[in-house]
């Protein structure tokens, strides 16, 4: 099924192809790549079985897929899997080390995860006048999030100090996108990281979501992971800003040197789906080798 999903995507970005307009690159700090390779294994955590379906426990990860986590205070508040007819998954957690909370969803795994990552059409979404989302993205988090924003207000009142992130990998990372600007809209200031995520919404969205003022997004790519390029422009979809681009080999440690803020991912026609698998580390390592390709 993995295969048949990856071609189908494969098929619909080589006929839909078009390039980036250039921007200048910049670089960034030492301290925010550490922010990078710690979200990242929060992210990589939502992979693992053992945080998707035993609530107030610490967070664990196999295959060394989160030791930066795995060194911290942490405790799930909710942990969710097999949400609704999209299998929607993953954690809220508290880390009382770094004063965080985390809102983290698992990419795709199962083929209710597949049948979301294909449906492609737009449809209206209730985040802001104009704002369409991808069909089947939005209703993985549409579907679930009457369980997951109230306990998300819930901890943030009773942690006020500790910084909200939303984060994901993949359809993951999709997801993380509207629960972010949901919460935003609620009042609550939330750092969206994503890794490899999907174009999720239209240009009305995307720029709304990418001027909402209360937290700052992070959309990290890697060299040329497909997934980005899906849904295609053509199509009617855009990104959130902003593209921090990571050009080092898969298997590579990445060094501030490797990271950049460009618009970089979309300037490839040559795919590789190992790209997608590895950000800072193999990133669903936990659930399946750390191989997937899939969105």
């Amino acid at each position: 099924m993995g295969r048949f999903i990856s071609s189908l995507f494969f098929s619909v970005l080589f006929s839909s192809i078009a390039w980036a307009t250039p921007i200048e690159r910049r670089s960034i700090s030492s301290s925010l790549l550490s922010t990078f390779n710690l979200y990242e294994q929060f992210a990589a955590a939502a992979y693992c079985p053992a945080n998707n379906d035993s609530p107030a426990t610490k967070l664990v990860c196999t295959s060394d897929a989160c030791p930066l986590v795995q060194a911290d205070n942490t405790n799930t508040i909710i942990e969710f899997q097999n949400g609704g007819a999209t299998d929607t998954t993953g954690y809220l957690a508290i880390d009382t080390t770094k004063k965080l909370i985390v809102l983290s969803f698992r990419g795709s795994t199962s083929l209710r995860n597949y049948l979301v990552d294909v449906n492609f059409p737009l449809t209206n979404i209730d985040i802001c006048t104009g704002c369409q989302g991808d069909s089947g993205f939005w209703g993985a988090w549409s579907d679930n999030r009457a369980q997951i924003l109230p306990s998300v207000k819930t901890t943030v009142a009773a942690y006020p100090t500790y910084k909200v992130i939303a984060t994901g990998h993949s359809l993951g990372g999709a997801i993380a996108t509207f629960a972010a600007a949901e919460l935003r809209n609620a009042g609550i200031a939330v750092d969206l990281i994503t890794f490899g995520s999907p174009r999720a919404l239209n240009p009305t969205g995307a720029t709304y979501i990418s001027a909402q003022n209360k937290g700052a997004n992070y959309r990290l790519t890697h060299l040329n992971d497909p997934v980005p390029r899906l849904p295609p422009r053509s199509f009617g979809f855009e990104h959130v800003d902003t593209e921090y681009y990571i050009s080092s080999a898969y298997g590579a440690v990445v060094t501030v040197a490797d990271v950049a803020v460009c618009d970089c991912n979309d300037d490839w026609v040559a795919l590789d789906i190992q790209a997608h698998a590895w950000y800072f580390g193999r990133i669903s390592v936990c659930y399946d080798g750390g191989d997937t390709i899939e969105v």
